[in-house]
């Protein structure tokens, strides 16, 4: 086997581990992650308990927010790389880590209720957000997909799946990505908030109102956060909720690569004898747009670990390291998310956009609210 060869399959595994360029953002968001993590032990001490809805995750992405507004810019060429591997890399790796949080007796606990709920967000929210953005609001229609893939699978990260699917423009895909930034992190801070406020209580116990949570905010880490601001056990049926919506991705872009690929028959090429060759080149279009399709494999690697944590028996002190380790990772990446989330980017969205994606977060309160009242209440 060659060199060129080896080192190319292994390019996605070297491509998490850092290097020299990566030091000084890392040591900045792991400094940032410690701090709120620490403030967040210190505000439930100082307010005796009494402030809900807030958790180390909240804090990271709220002060980085601050300074990605403020200060980090002016050291943004020092310090994006390191900051970027945190959001990106360090946020997947964070998420394969929280299987040692679960078992499979938690994610079968979850239920058939989950997956249906789960489709018929996913669904509804995409069908919603074409039909408002391209006959209502008169949104560009490559991104009004964008927006809609982001809104009903998994933020940011369907939005970039998305793009080579949809080939838009790089611009579209930030504006996409700004309304997943603004509406997601509200829904984290909302949704907790919700809770506590007795919303949907009479429907839904907070079993229920994790899944609630997993089906309906944007991103996994958002899903994270809301859920752990309630407790550990909602935060568990959040996240098993949340990635069974984002192990959906791969079929809906399978779907949305079949709806976008071009017809390339005419009334003509069904005159013409040579029908075989058309069949061959219909085909050949619809293949070059699956090999655009990108496959979450973060999320079929957090399956994996949740497998062998099950299966394979380890001991507390193993398991809480690791779960340690994962908070803090988790931390990072979310204030590696607040340092680049810039108010440019809200205004770069335009009215209409944001509109779009306000009125979709509305709907994933109200209407994926809805749906999980019927959906549970159905198979109980």
């Amino acid at each position: 086997m060659s060199s060129a060869t080896t080192h190319s399959r292994l390019a996605p595994l070297v491509g998490y581990i850092p290097n020299g360029q990566h030091l000084l953002g890392l040591v900045l968001v792991l400094v940032g992650s410690l701090f709120s993590m620490w403030l967040n032990t210190q505000i439930d001490v100082w307010s005796h308990g009494q402030v809900v809805g807030l958790s180390s995750l909240t804090l990271a992405i709220i002060i980085g927010m601050v300074l990605g507004n403020t200060v980090y810019p002016s050291y943004t060429s020092q310090l994006a790389t390191g900051v970027n591997f945190a959001k990106g890399q360090l946020l997947r790796l964070a998420i394969m880590l929280y299987g040692f949080k679960l078992t499979l007796t938690e994610v079968a606990s979850v239920g058939m209720s989950a997956v249906v709920i789960d489709a018929l967000v996913l669904s509804s929210t995409f069908m919603i957000t074409y039909y408002l953005g391209t006959r209502v609001l008169k949104v560009d229609r490559k991104t009004t997909l964008l927006i809609g893939s982001g809104a009903s699978i998994c933020g940011a990260a369907a939005v970039i799946a998305a793009e080579p699917v949809v080939e838009a423009e790089s611009h579209k895909v930030t504006i996409a990505v700004a309304t997943v930034v603004v509406f997601g992190t509200l829904a984290m801070i909302l949704y907790p908030v919700f809770f506590h406020m007795g919303w949907l209580s009479p429907w839904l116990n907070p079993e229920h109102y994790g899944m609630y949570i997993g089906s309906t905010i944007h991103e996994v880490a958002q899903v994270v956060v809301a859920g752990n601001a309630v407790n550990t056990d909602v935060g568990n049926t959040a996240v098993v909720t949340k990635m069974i919506r984002v192990m959906m991705l791969a079929p809906f872009l399978l779907i949305l690569s079949f709806m976008l690929t071009p017809s390339t028959g005419s009334e003509s090429d069904s005159l013409n004898s040579n029908a075989t060759q058309v069949g061959k080149k219909q085909q050949s279009a619809f293949m070059q747009r699956l090999t655009h399709v990108k496959v979450p494999w973060f999320a079929f690697i957090f399956i994996g670990i949740v497998v062998l944590h099950t299966l394979i028996p380890l001991s507390d002190a193993i398991v809480h390291s690791m779960v340690v380790l994962d908070d803090v990772l988790l931390t990072m990446a979310m204030f590696a998310l607040g340092l680049t989330t810039h108010m440019s980017a809200i205004k770069q969205a335009g009215v209409r956009p944001l509109l779009l994606g306000a009125i979709m977060f509305g709907w994933l309160i109200l209407g994926g609210g809805a749906i999980n009242v019927l959906i549970t209440q159905l198979m109980m």
